[in-house]
């Protein structure tokens, strides 16, 4: 969670290196001028009202923070995100704009890379959601409830189902129910880390 400036910034630095952004060329920063990416400005937004919700919240920064949550709930709309503050760790990388449904609830550790479709929530009417581990790849259509936790180092993949915990780590987890099936090195899914 951001606590201070040095965080907020650091933050944005690994989510920028976890969606393979480059920012050194003057070429580079021109091209995000004229055409920027849509879920880098999100992930930006994400990150500033988090920052001003976390350590700025009083005065003028009440006012500046309604400002900050309108402009997210509009980009929001716009990606079909509904994804809360508060809820990744730094490295996050959204790879495609499309629905996304996360609950408040749940955590998510550092270098997470998560696709389109994937939805992260309570199961009936409970207010526990999943704790997600550090250096977790989620693929397109994943579904992930319940008062449960996913290891570091989980690849979980498309369409799967996972209403149950997973303790081992380094591994891929896969089907409708979940179930592990194979050992696997994260590093070579999610490259940055």
């Amino acid at each position: 969670m951001i606590s201070s400036k040095t965080d907020y910034f650091d933050y944005l630095n690994k989510d920028k290196i976890a969606l393979g952004m480059k920012t050194h060329s003057l070429a580079s920063k021109i091209i995000n001028i004229l055409s920027p990416n849509p879920i880098w400005t999100f992930q930006k937004a994400l990150r500033k009202l988090e920052y001003y919700t976390n350590c700025k919240n009083k005065g003028f920064f009440k006012l500046y923070k309604l400002y900050l949550q309108f402009k997210f709930k509009k980009i929001s709309l716009k990606l079909g995100f509904s994804i809360p503050i508060n809820v990744f760790g730094p490295g996050l990388a959204i790879v495609h704009y499309g629905t996304i449904v996360v609950n408040n609830a749940t955590r998510v550790g550092k270098n997470c890379r998560i696709h389109a479709c994937v939805n992260i929530g309570a199961s009936g009417g409970e207010k526990e959601a999943p704790l997600l581990g550090d250096n977790i790849y989620i693929a397109p259509g994943a579904k992930i409830y319940g008062n449960i936790k996913i290891a570091n180092n989980t690849a979980i993949g498309a369409n799967a189902v996972v209403n149950k915990s997973f303790d081992k780590e380094h591994t891929m987890i896969a089907g409708i129910p979940a179930r592990v099936i194979n050992d696997i090195d994260i590093k070579k899914i999610i490259k940055h880390i």
